[in-house]
C-alpha cells in the first residue's frame, strides 16, 4: 500500500473502543487488502484457495447449517424459559387457591420434597 491509502486508512477509522470492535477493525483491512490482490492479480494461492472456498456450494451449505443450528438452540433456550414461566405461574395459582381455603402456601422446600 503506498503512503496516501495509509493515510485515508487512518482517517476513515476511529479507534477502536473494545476488542470486538478492533478485531473489526483488522478483518475490514484485511479483506480490503485481499480484494486489492485479487484486482491486481497479485495474490497468494492462499488467499485466492481462501475466497474460493467461501464461495463454494458446501460452504453456503455449512454456514446455512450454522446458522439453523443457532436457532434451534435460541429456540430451545426460549422454550426452557417458557417452562419456568408456566411452572412459576402454576405455583402462584396453587398458592392462591391454598390461600383461599385459608392454607399456608406451601414452601419451596416442601416442592422439592415431593
Amino acid at each position: 500500500m503506498d503512503k496516501d491509502a495509509d493515510r485515508q486508512l487512518k482517517k476513515k477509522r476511529a479507534p477502536a473502543k473494545t476488542v470486538e470492535a478492533r478485531e473489526n477493525q483488522v478483518i475490514a483491512a484485511s479483506m480490503d487488502l485481499a480484494e486489492k490482490q485479487i484486482r491486481s492479480g497479485k495474490v497468494s494461492s492462499q488467499v485466492l484457495t481462501h475466497f474460493l472456498k467461501l464461495g463454494s456450494t458446501k460452504e453456503r451449505l455449512e454456514k446455512e447449517k450454522l446458522i439453523k443450528e443457532n436457532e434451534l438452540l435460541r429456540a430451545k433456550t426460549e422454550s426452557l424459559q417458557s417452562a419456568r414461566n408456566i411452572e412459576a405461574l402454576y405455583k402462584n395459582a396453587l398458592d392462591a387457591m391454598r390461600s383461599y381455603r385459608g392454607q399456608e402456601p406451601e414452601s419451596s422446600e416442601e416442592l422439592e420434597d415431593e
